[in-house]
Formats: structure tokens, sequence, C-alpha cells
């Protein structure tokens, strides 16, 4: 596919390629961690219909959810696109792009021993408490219900996300393991705790990736293939070079420059 496992600073290409590229993998990425609130609200559903009350399809919780992070996804490349037509040279990968990365990574650390994301990563934890204590009747209910608990995702999230741009954002590798680590986080048990560990390594990770960002394991150059291609080009043409002779000049046209060898008597 077009653009993927680029690395930094890939071309997100036009917006309908990439939205469908985006909504493709925020599926990928958030249905692990989203499945228990789903499971939960569409349990909670069957119980309102099993004693007769009106109920709302599943499926309009889970889409006003992604919807949330549709919209995130739009923003994220409006600021994409704004940066490129600044033509910020210094954001080359050969020149700053590096240190761009690192402050990425130090920034998504920073943010995870915030207030804010440890109230986000509270509420993501807690589906049963969101569901029966903030539950509301009707397609609009459900759809409002859906968007709320994006917005907490979001919120939980999207210093991680900033990363995944930062990294690569169409490389299925760190796709791996950023939604790893958010799985992490909401699902697994004592999850929450690992926040400052998280913080500690992006902090570190940073850092790496400025002092020696060809050492990092996974971390795709940025044109790195088309150089390679070219140096393979260079490397077919060179032989080819060194088999064509000098040429060789025939007895015309040696006559027609005076040295036919003959001598006159």
């Amino acid at each position: 596919m077009r653009g993927m496992d680029a690395g930094p600073g890939t071309d997100l290409g036009g917006l309908g390629w990439y939205l469908g590229v985006w909504v493709t993998m925020m599926a990928a990425m958030m249905l692990p961690s989203v499945a228990p609130m789903v499971l939960l609200f569409d349990k909670v559903s069957a119980e309102r219909a099993r004693r007769g009350r009106a109920v709302v399809p599943t499926w309009i919780f889970a889409s006003s959810y992604f919807a949330v992070w549709t919209l995130y996804g739009l923003a994220a490349y409006g600021v994409y696109r704004v940066v490129r037509s600044l033509h910020l040279g210094f954001l080359d990968w050969d020149r700053g792009g590096p240190y761009v990365v690192a402050a990425l990574l130090v920034f998504a650390g920073a943010y995870e021993l915030t207030p804010l994301k440890t109230v986000c990563l509270r509420h993501c934890r807690s589906p049963m408490h969101f569901v029966l204590g903030g539950w509301r009747n009707g397609i609009g209910g459900a759809f409002r219900m859906g968007a709320e608990h994006g917005a907490y995702c979001v919120g939980c999230c999207w210093g991680l996300m900033v990363v995944f741009f930062g990294l690569g954002v169409m490389s299925i590798a760190w796709m791996a393991v950023v939604a790893a680590l958010i799985f992490t986080q909401k699902i697994l048990p004592y999850g929450d705790r690992l926040t400052r560990a998280f913080a500690v390594a992006f902090v570190a990770a940073g850092a790496w990736i400025a002092i020696a960002p060809g050492s990092v394991p996974g971390l795709t150059q940025p044109d790195s293939h088309a150089a390679d291609q070219a140096r393979m080009r260079m490397m077919h043409v060179q032989p080819s070079m060194q088999q064509v002779g000098p040429e060789k000049k025939s007895p015309t046209d040696m006559g027609s420059n005076g040295d036919s060898g003959s001598m006159t008597p």
C-alpha cells in the first residue's frame, strides 16, 4: 500500500485516502480496548428489551464513538497540511526531524502524568460506572453516550496518537505497538499503575531518537528505500560502463587520418 511503513514524515496523501486508512486503523487499534464498553452497552440494552422497554441498536453507540476519533484524525490531518504548506526545511529528517520526534515523545511522556490523563483513564477503565450511572434513553441518548465515551478515550490516548504520527502514522509496526500500550493501560489489571513507567519510557525513547535515530529498532528512515534503490541502480550501471572498451578504428578511418602504414618509394 502506498506510504505504508515509510517512517517519520510519511506523506499522508489525499484526504479521501487518509480518511479511509485512518478509520481502518482506528477500528483495528481501538476495538480491543473499547470492546468491554460496547458489550456492556449491548447487555444492558438486551435486559431493557426483555423488560419491554425501548432500546437502541448498539451500533449507534459504537458509531458515535468512532465518529469522535474520526474528528480527531481530521484535525490532525489539517495540522499536517498546514505544516507541509509552510515548507519548513528544518523538519526534514536529515536536519531537525529526529529532534521533532523526540520532542513529541517527551511531550507524550509528560502528558501521562497530568490529572486530565488520570481522569480519562479512570473513566475508560470503569465501563460499568459509566453505563449504569450515565445511561440515556433513545437514539440521541445512545449517540451522546458513545460520543462522550469517545471524548474520554481521546483524552486518554491522544498523547499516544501524537507519538504515532511522529513515528509514522502509516506504519503497521508502530500501530501494533501503540495499540498494545492502549490495551495495557485500559484493560489489563493494574494497567493504570504503569502510567509512570510509560512516561519514563517515552522520555527515554525521545532521548534515544535525538542522539542516535539510526540505531532505533523498527524506526524506518525516511527516503531510505529510495536511497537504497538509487545505490542499486548505480551498481548495475558501473559494470556495464566498464565492459565498453575503447572504440576500435577501422582501416578506412586510419587511412583517412594519414596513418595507413604504407611507405612511398
